[in-house]
């Protein structure tokens, strides 16, 4: 049985071969990359909804390339921490190209862990990768407010960066269950910014208490980045929504850079959800 349900009609689905089945009828075609397409018509907001290919293409290159590591191994030491028990349900809600995913899954196996994974994003080219970089992880375009997945499945739930759909995480993490959640630091990128823009400003940093969790923690993840690769620059710049709401003076300050010293630093909020 999938960790998926059916968005039609709410039943589980069942994998045969190519297809999702549920018990109502309905079907989902399964991707030849590997993902399936579990978002109604009625919810799209656009034709193609989330990442785009170019955003999805620098992502994956400047991940690829390592600068992001100290994240995923805060992820990693989290996830051991904090995942009890020897089978473990983990959700990656807007996973995008499945960096963190499979980096999750990965520890967690290492450990000794039988993990059923699950990522849903909006974007059908990041899934692409996600699939691809993680076969044995189901994949869905589907939106992390109307997440196909059943109450209280997941064991651990992981937003990095994506939206934060408080609500449905609720709904869908068991009682005991972690929500793992990654924003960017006050002076992320902060030297980038410094280039882009006249008078930039740091992001808001604050603890938020969400109804049905209790925090554990926040964890801090910083790393000084040195890029002397004009790719990795405009790969970076690619991969944040500063590529498309920055005045075109601050992009050709950037493009004009050969190198670039960076911070890259996240805060990693860590919820426990209560019983009911």
């Amino acid at each position: 049985m999938s960790l998926f349900l059916c968005p039609i009609c709410g039943a589980p689905l069942l994998r045969e071969g190519g297809v999702y089945r549920c018990a109502g009828g309905h079907s989902y075609d399964v991707a030849r990359e590997g993902y399936v397409h579990l978002l109604p018509a009625n919810r799209k907001h656009s034709r193609q909804p989330g990442d785009d290919r170019d955003m999805v293409a620098a992502r994956s290159r400047f991940l690829g390339g390592g600068w992001y590591r100290h994240l995923l191994d805060a992820l990693q030491e989290l996830a051991l921490r904090y995942a009890g028990g020897k089978e473990i349900v983990f959700l990656d809600a807007g996973c995008g190209e499945g960096y963190y995913t499979a980096g999750v899954v990965e520890a967690l196996e290492a450990a000794g862990r039988t993990v059923r994974s699950a990522g849903v994003d909006l974007s059908k080219f990041a899934l692409k990768k996600a699939a691809r970089r993680s076969p044995e992880t189901e994949f869905a375009v589907a939106s992390v407010y109307h997440l196909p997945i059943a109450d209280a499945a997941a064991d651990l739930l992981l937003d990095c960066f994506a939206p934060l759909a408080a609500e449905e995480y609720r709904r869908v993490v068991k009682p005991g269950g972690v929500f793992l959640y990654v924003v960017p630091a006050p002076h992320h990128l902060m030297e980038m910014k410094n280039v882009l823009y006249e008078a930039p400003y740091e992001n808001p940093d604050q603890q938020v208490a969400y109804e049905g969790f209790s925090y554990l923690e926040v964890i801090p993840a910083e790393r000084t980045l040195r890029l002397e690769d004009s790719q990795a620059i405009r790969d970076l710049l690619g991969m944040t929504p500063y590529a498309w709401k920055t005045p075109q003076a601050g992009l050709e300050r950037l493009a004009a850079l050969e190198a670039l010293t960076v911070t890259a630093a996240f805060r990693i909020h860590v919820f426990r959800r209560e019983a009911d």
